[in-house]
């Protein structure tokens, strides 16, 4: 019986597709059965790390760096959900629970990196891979935009260079990431960000624009009286994105970097020890979420 009702529930799938449910029966009939190699296409995902040296620890760089993409994509995933699609309350502290145990994975990751490779191999290797930097992570920038409004990505004094009505174009032209790679004296950029611009740029305007006035943020602040738990899962959220794990990564920066007194460069030419701390980048997602006084000690806040 049950068979039978699971057969009539199969026809009345693609009849209401419009299609002959004996042509799609008949695929089923011949598929092969899958297996968890082909599935998760594990030999594909194994053959992409792809090392400039011979030292073993280049193949756990790469290696964590893809880990962190995917990470990256899980979230964006999420997010996407709710900024275009209607959910209620409950789905939203949902989904932005699952975002902090995504950014939490990726903080408590960093001892991969921090003791997880010989400090002269890494400081050997790393100079086969200029120009390319992590600040070229372009699932990073599309959180952001996702996330909040422009103006939120912008630090206080390029804030000072922001005409009274900033175009998406302006903002961009302003946003925290440029002075990574930009000197705003002479106008030169490093080639580094020269690179990622002309990859990105294009698609990072286009989304600006499609999601204006729908970014999670926005929604927030459209919604009337929004509980505190989900007020409470916003600040987890935007403080460990935003705080935890740039420091995180600044630590482990200095661990190789700057453990010896070296004070190395970055591969991609930015000054690492300003650029990645949060004070320097001041990025907020919820910044009515905050008090003033967090917002001015942001990058102390506990």
């Amino acid at each position: 019986m049950e068979n039978k009702q699971l057969l009539n529930d199969l026809t009345e799938k693609y009849l209401q597709l419009g299609e002959n449910p004996e042509t799609y029966l008949k695929g089923l009939l011949q598929a092969k059965p899958i297996n968890y190699w082909d599935y998760i296409e594990v030999d594909t995902l194994l053959t992409l790390q792809k090392p400039r040296t011979n030292f073993a620890d280049e193949t756990v760089f790469i290696m964590y760096h893809q880990v962190t993409e995917l990470v990256l994509k899980m979230m964006l995933h999420e997010i996407k959900q709710l900024v275009f699609t209607n959910q209620p309350e409950q789905v939203w502290i949902n989904k932005l629970t699952r975002l902090i145990r995504y950014t939490d994975m990726l903080i408590t990751s960093f001892d991969v990196m921090q003791y997880g490779m010989d400090y002269e191999a890494y400081n050997t290797f790393r100079t086969t891979l200029a120009p390319a930097s992590g600040f070229q992570s372009a699932q990073f920038r599309y959180i952001e935009i996702y996330c909040t409004r422009l103006e939120n990505l912008v630090n206080e004094k390029g804030k000072t260079r922001l005409s009274n009505q900033p175009t998406t174009e302006e903002y961009f032209e302003h946003i925290y990431w440029k002075d990574a790679g930009l000197d705003r004296k002479t106008g030169k950029k490093t080639y580094t960000l020269l690179q990622f611009e002309q990859q990105y740029l294009p698609s990072f305007i286009a989304l600006a624009n499609r999601v204006k006035g729908i970014t999670i943020e926005e929604q927030i602040l459209a919604m009337t009286n929004p509980s505190a738990e989900l007020l409470q899962t916003l600040r987890q959220f935007d403080h460990l994105y935003n705080v935890r794990w740039p420091l995180v990564h600044l630590q482990t920066a200095r661990h190789y970097l700057d453990s010896k007194g070296e004070n190395q460069a970055a591969t991609g030419g930015s000054e690492w020890k300003k650029y990645l701390h949060p004070q320097f980048q001041q990025r907020k997602f919820f910044p009515s979420a905050w008090t003033d006084v967090e917002i001015k000690n942001w990058g102390n806040i506990s």
